[in-house]
């Protein structure tokens, strides 16, 4: 938690120092507190930014699909916590000792202010919880995975939303390549889930590309998905120079794609 939290909770400056100087807290960064129990992990940042602190911040794209075992394909040279919210987290988040990187993305443009209307589960043990996410939460394409000895609950993004985050990351920090290959793995997608999330989804290139790889692929899922209630605008998008037009979704995708499918 961080010194706002605190004064909030009615724990004073003074009282504070004496805390940490009697070895009751720790201060991993300027103004952010913790109990000394064990090593800092990224998993316990973001759970209290999502519970006790109150931000409306997920796990999402690259690292929720890491987590939930579909994202072997993609590569990165160093490790990165992919958040996804409609506010940036507090600065203190990249002053932290850990040897992973945040990186946010702000959602609003995918998917509006959903995250302000859904409420994250509490700090609780994960088994705790409901049996099962409330809809809602399921709708917005959002999961509760359990983390740590205790089962505390992560908010991240289900497989369906995480790629669509992905997506948006293409071509200037994704590989086309690799998210062929990603794509070719993602045989059991919710079509429901799908259909409410392209359905909201603001972003005609995510949409368009979306289709463009489904068709590549052919999975079970996509003959459940109505096609005609999604828009994909109009006009052609150039998403890589000198590459090849498909004219069925109007954009341009890499020369040698089909050479390596």
């Amino acid at each position: 938690m961080d010194a706002e939290w605190l004064s909030t909770n009615h724990y004073s400056t003074s009282l504070r120092s004496k805390y940490v100087a009697a070895g009751w807290l720790e201060q991993p960064a300027r103004r952010v507190y913790r109990r000394p129990r064990g090593q800092l992990g990224w998993q316990q940042v973001i759970i209290s930014l999502q519970t006790l602190l109150e931000r409306r911040l997920i796990v999402g794209g690259r690292t929720a699909l890491e987590l939930q075992g579909y994202a072997h394909y993609l590569s990165q040279s160093s490790p990165e916590i992919h958040l996804h919210g409609p506010a940036r987290p507090p600065g203190w988040l990249y002053s932290l000792p850990l040897k992973e990187r945040f990186v946010y993305h702000n959602s609003a443009p995918l998917f509006g202010n959903d995250l302000s209307v859904v409420e994250f589960p509490p700090l609780v043990r994960n088994d705790e919880l409901p049996a099962r996410d409330p809809a809602l939460f399921q709708d917005a394409g959002l999961r509760s995975l359990p983390w740590g000895q205790w089962n505390w609950p992560l908010t991240a993004s289900t497989p369906e939303r995480a790629v669509l985050e992905l997506l948006d990351e293409l071509p200037g920090h994704e590989s086309f390549h690799q998210t062929d290959m990603l794509m070719e793995g993602l045989s059991n997608l919710a079509p429901r889930r799908l259909q409410a999330l392209l359905d909201r989804c603001q972003s005609v290139k995510v949409k368009r590309l979306f289709f463009f790889f489904a068709d590549r692929h052919g999975h079970a899922w996509l003959k459940h998905i109505d096609r005609s209630k999604i828009g994909l605008g109009s006009g052609k998008r150039v998403l890589v120079k000198d590459g090849r037009l498909d004219f069925t979704y109007q954009i341009t995708v890499p020369k040698d794609l089909d050479e390596v499918h």
